[in-house]
């Protein structure tokens, strides 16, 4: 029997997906979506901005900025949702594609240091620098031994690349990948979590990940009954993919659609204090003093407030009935967005962007205002200039404007700051700002034009660190779930499953097969 009435909790990107779909898959149901927030749509935040100064307008991103082609559940909501039209893609021949950089400072004492260019083919590769650390920790991969200990279930992601690779390959290029996904440190995330094919692969491959890969089967994964249309044509020979208008425009035209749907009920700004099964259904409360009740439940909320709620509503059961919601630590991320008055061609090389691994000695334990933590820079104007205008053919060499983006924090120790901090219009610039510029100047090996725009985003404990044993701890607390409410609560978002916009909507989208 489809549930008469749901009530899902968080109207971030896995949220409204879930509220979508469920809409789609069970269309008697009345279906209730509650968010804190003024706003929808979580760490997703677009904002355009007027710079009369030099005469453009300019989207700047708070959160995601991209997406990739292969993410099938985001491109059934741009078919579904009928956004075809306002996307920006970037082919695999362009530089944004071919050209992505990685940054190994001086101090870190390693053979390579400065802004190199990842090699993309084998003749890039036998002319960079990188190949002393590349080339000997391929080449032997496949001839060293089978070492994973045999009781092995979990490791994180640097022991497994180490393992396998070199310590000096784990951390070159192990941790900068995790610094610009997880905006985490590779010694505490969980390979099988984060990135469980690398864990397969090893497995297929008895022992080496590289024959393992080598010998992936050719068959066809099952598309699953994604409502795709055309927009896989329109993807072929695409590297990255956005919208004209930023990622906003996803969460937004799904916050659209829900409100023009009859079975759906939106109610932002309403705080969620409590959820406590009664009588066949769940109590849900508000702090305005309001009570809802619903057969099935999905909770898209962070963890650690998931937690907070089932704790307020246990009365004499123990908190530790639903185990492991405060298991994983979570990153906060400064996005800076900074806008110069000149073209990008004198600020930075023509590509995608570069990350910075992490140093030998570790992490600093207290913030430094001087040195930020810089986790990666993205070169905005190259991968996603139709977002801006003026429109400008050769954007590169003539465009009125360079942006680009500044991601720091992580597991560096961030300063407090405000949720925004955005441009007065006047020359002072508050110390943080001078000193990413400062940091930026030096990696990018040229001076710098003081930027006509700046704007900081504070994400606060945005992403969960998916810690080794994840996966477990997983099911134990699915477990724990079917005897709090019999199967009808249910728990999606970052902290359960990954952390990108694909695996976000593939969460919400799943919601509630098991309710029929």
């Amino acid at each position: 029997m489809p549930p008469p009435n749901i009530a899902v909790l968080g109207g971030g990107l896995t949220g409204l997906s879930a509220a979508f779909h469920l809409s789609r898959r069970f269309p008697t149901a009345q279906i209730t979506l509650l968010e804190k927030q003024a706003r929808l749509g979580g760490w997703v935040r677009s904002e355009r901005v007027e710079l009369l100064q030099i005469n453009a307008s300019v989207l700047l991103e708070g959160g995601p900025r991209t997406l990739r082609p292969n993410g099938r559940p985001v491109l059934e909501l741009v078919n579904l949702l009928q956004l075809e039209d306002r996307l920006i893609t970037v082919p695999k021949t362009a530089a944004p594609a071919k050209s992505r950089f990685i940054y190994v400072p001086e101090s870190y004492g390693d053979s390579v240091s400065g802004l190199q260019c990842l090699p993309s083919s084998f003749l890039s590769l036998v002319s960079s620098q990188l190949l002393s650390i590349l080339l000997p920790a391929v080449l032997r991969e496949p001839f060293r031994r089978h070492n994973r200990p045999s009781d092995a279930e979990d490791e994180s992601l640097d022991s497994f690349l180490s393992r396998r690779f070199g310590e000096t390959f784990a951390r070159t290029f192990g941790s900068a990948l995790v610094h610009g996904v997880y905006a985490s440190d590779s010694r505490k995330l969980s390979v099988r979590a984060a990135f469980p094919s690398l864990w397969k692969a090893e497995e297929r491959g008895r022992g080496s990940v590289l024959r393992g890969y080598l010998t992936l089967s050719r068959t066809k994964t099952p598309e699953s009954n994604y409502v795709l249309g055309t927009i896989v044509d329109r993807m072929r020979g695409v590297s990255v993919f956005s919208f004209k208008d930023g990622m906003a425009t996803l969460t937004d035209a799904l916050e659209a659609r829900l409100r023009s749907t009859s079975n759906v009920t939106i109610l932002s700004g309403t705080n969620v204090t409590a959820v406590k099964p009664a009588r066949g259904d769940f109590k849900i409360s508000t702090s305005c003093g309001q009570t809802f009740r619903a057969s099935h439940a999905v909770s898209a909320l962070p963890l650690p407030k998931l937690h907070q709620l089932l704790s307020s509503s246990l009365e004499s059961r123990t908190s530790h009935e639903v185990p492991h919601l405060l298991e994983n630590p979570t990153s906060t991320v400064h996005v800076v967005n900074l806008v110069f008055p000149c073209p990008p061609a004198q600020v930075h090389p023509e590509g995608f962007g570069y990350l910075i691994p992490r140093h030998p000695a570790g992490y600093p334990t207290s913030a430094d205002t001087s040195s930020p933590g810089i986790l990666g820079v993205v070169f905005d104007s190259c991968s996603l200039h139709g977002q801006d205008s003026p429109l400008i053919e050769d954007y590169y060499n003539k465009a009125t404007h360079t942006k680009l983006t500044v991601m720091l924090g992580g597991p560096y120790p961030t300063l407090p700051l405000p949720v925004q901090l955005v441009s007065t219009g006047s020359d002072a610039m508050p110390p943080y700002v001078v000193s990413v510029l400062d940091q930026l100047k030096h990696q990018l090996g040229r001076d710098l034009p003081n930027p006509a725009y700046w704007h900081i985003w504070n994400n606060e404990s945005c992403i969960p660190t998916l810690q080794p044993g994840h996966l477990e701890r997983v099911e134990e607390m699915k477990e724990a779930l079917q005897s709090y409410g019999g199967g009808r609560l249910t728990i999606v978002g970052s902290g359960v499953g990954g952390v990108s916009v694909s695996d976000c909507i593939e969460a919400g989208r799943l919601v509630g097969k098991e309710w029929v």
